[in-house]
């Protein structure tokens, strides 16, 4: 398993990155009349970049390992 420190990183850096790619400056480059099967460019930006967010959080959560309560006991209550 890979050191759970790289995979938080991982995770900061992938929250950081969807952060930037969907600030409205770089979302406004693709708001252009160009469609694709009549749906305008900027959607598939938008959907695209939520895509590789999901898919990219899938794979990090997926190699993280569960965490071991500190006192034994598996939940409260």
């Amino acid at each position: 398993m890979p050191d759970r420190r790289k995979i938080v990183g991982g995770m900061f850096l992938l929250t950081t990155a969807g952060l930037l790619l969907l600030v409205p400056p770089l979302v406004h480059l693709f708001n252009h009349d160009f469609t694709v099967l009549g749906v305008p460019q900027i959607v598939f930006y938008l959907f695209g970049v939520w895509l590789a967010l999901i898919v990219g959080t899938g794979v990090l959560t997926s190699r993280l390992s569960p965490e071991r309560p500190a006192n034994g006991e598996e939940g409260e209550g």
